[in-house]
């Protein structure tokens, strides 16, 4: 399954080091779990959109997944994926870029025809093969549509896949250089979110991250001295504060990191998939007992 991590410490820039794939490079790790891509997105102090992405299985390069990136940003995005749509290669791996925002996510989308048709000149925003890409295309299309109201325009487009396509997961994080959303839809995959108070829980732990699967780490010395607002595909730190997000469940978090939830998809796919619909590949692709066999 496709991990997603987005953290923002708005208005405060924060200074944080993140480990995509923290695991020895040894042909017997090669064969577990091995991810098709790590990415990083982040923004800079003029408030541009920076990227750093390796497809990782399609060249056996880990220099930049097991390099440490110390970056500073007051909104970060990561992601490690499994593919299920597109090729192991840097134009299919999270996160994406469009109109100064970045998206990652986490699912499966199908009747990428359909949805191509309903893009019509705007799949020209679309750079790679996957069906993420494709979603955020709509969602941007979507906010532009609502007069650069993002949290309508992840509404609309969420809405309009759930009417029309096959759906298994629309789990996404957007963010831009002081705000973020999260959506999880439906109850397909887990994302929770904690809202951190400076140092933590104990009040006085900076923070430092890593899910159950060991291959994403995250520290920040800064964060014992400001709050931040944290997504993820998992609990990843004992904090009791950790919420599973609801399904159909729209998170903003703004500049101030103040956060507003609304439940803005109260019912199920229309044509709602299941790990049995999908292609042995990809079911494979969104399980958390993912095993990829060794070359």
């Amino acid at each position: 399954m496709c991990r997603l991590f987005g953290l923002t410490s708005a208005p405060e820039r924060t200074s944080a080091t993140f480990w995509l794939l923290d695991a020895p490079d040894s042909l017997s790790d090669q064969s577990h779990r091995e991810p098709d891509g790590t990415g990083l997105g982040y923004f800079g102090a003029d408030r541009s959109p920076q990227i750093h992405k390796a497809p990782i299985a399609a060249y056996r390069d880990r220099a930049f997944a097991n390099e440490a990136q110390r970056v500073e940003s007051a909104t970060f995005l990561a992601h490690l994926r499994y593919a299920s749509t597109g090729s192991p290669e840097t134009r299919n791996t999270h996160p994406f870029e469009q109109e100064g925002r970045l998206f990652a996510h986490n699912g499966v989308i199908e009747g990428l025809d359909q949805l191509d048709d309903h893009l019509g000149s705007d799949r020209a925003l679309v750079q790679g093969d996957t069906d993420s890409e494709r979603f955020f295309a709509l969602i941007t299309r979507e906010i532009e549509n609502h007069g650069g109201d993002v949290t309508a325009g992840i509404r609309h487009a969420a809405e309009w896949v759930a009417h029309n396509l096959p759906v298994y997961a629309l789990n996404v994080i957007l963010t831009s250089p002081d705000e973020l959303w999260a959506l999880r839809y439906p109850a397909s995959h887990e994302l929770y979110v904690l809202e951190r108070p400076a140092g933590g829980h104990h009040g006085t732990r900076h923070l430092d991250h890593s899910g159950s699967n060991k291959h994403m780490r995250i520290h920040s010395a800064h964060l014992a001295f400001h709050p931040s607002v944290v997504i993820a595909s998992e609990r990843m730190d004992d904090n009791p504060h950790w919420r599973l997000m609801e399904p159909g469940e729209l998170l903003h978090v703004d500049q101030h990191l103040h956060t507003a939830s609304h439940l803005v998809l109260r019912r199920p796919p229309t044509h709602r998939l299941t790990l049995a619909d999908l292609h042995p590949e990809v079911a494979a692709s969104q399980s958390d007992a993912y095993v990829r066999a060794p070359d």
